[in-house]
């Protein structure tokens, strides 16, 4: 399907940009060598907000490549890997079109699709954009949030090996767009609730579809 960029960990930053927390790790950096994920997340990582990140189906986090290229012509400024809060900068991947539950092998780790990325005030104070969650959202382009079905190692330039998509067509771009409001696409992602983290299903009013096909 493509293949890794780089894989990124946490450099914490301070700021009054960082909210109420004080501090973020939104600000991630290539590291060389191997990087082992778990069902944890991924090692060396660091995940500051525990109320927004940092759940199991947040292991990781994926972005392509191809949108911090986008972003960087739309902002005049260049972008690179682990900018975006990514640990993997993907290339020829498109998470934003995964399907939610799909799975993914790379390295020695296996991943499953889970939920989209929401932007919030750290990530646009991070950019220095100001109106940057509104347009972000309004691009839909979120990338992948990740859980770790399998836990190992992941180094740069590993291939995204598909091992498996599910039946129904809901990307995690469609679950970002009912989470923002567009009510016509509920019928679309009611579809994929058994493969949503029950939590989110909460959130996108699909409470109701909580019972033992749901995978949390």
């Amino acid at each position: 399907m493509g293949h890794v960029q780089s894989v990124n960990i946490a450099v914490l930053r301070t700021g009054e940009w960082t909210g109420r927390m004080g501090s973020t790790g939104i600000d991630k950096r290539p590291v060389p060598g191997p990087v082992r994920f778990t069902g944890s997340g991924v090692h060396g990582d660091a995940v500051v907000d525990r109320k927004h990140h940092g759940a199991w189906y947040q292991a990781a986090y994926a972005f392509d490549v191809e949108d911090l290229r986008f972003w960087s012509a739309e902002l005049g400024r260049e972008l690179v890997p682990g900018n975006a809060g990514e640990n993997l900068s993907l290339v020829g991947c498109d998470a934003s079109t995964a399907l939610v539950g799909e799975r993914w092998r790379i390295g020695g780790a296996v991943l499953r699709v889970t939920a989209p990325r929401d932007p919030c005030r750290v990530f646009a104070g991070f950019w220095e954009v100001k109106g940057l969650v509104k347009r972000f959202a309004a691009v839909g382009r979120p990338g992948a949030y990740l859980a770790v079905e399998q836990p190992g190692e992941i180094t740069a330039g590993d291939p995204v090996d598909v091992l498996s998509r599910p039946e129904h067509a809901v990307t995690v771009a469609d679950v970002l767009a009912l989470n923002l409001g567009d009510r016509d696409r509920r019928e679309h992602v009611v579809a994929a609730a058994a493969d949503l983290p029950e939590k989110l299903r909460a959130k996108l009013g699909l409470a109701e579809l909580t019972g033992p096909e749901g995978i949390r």
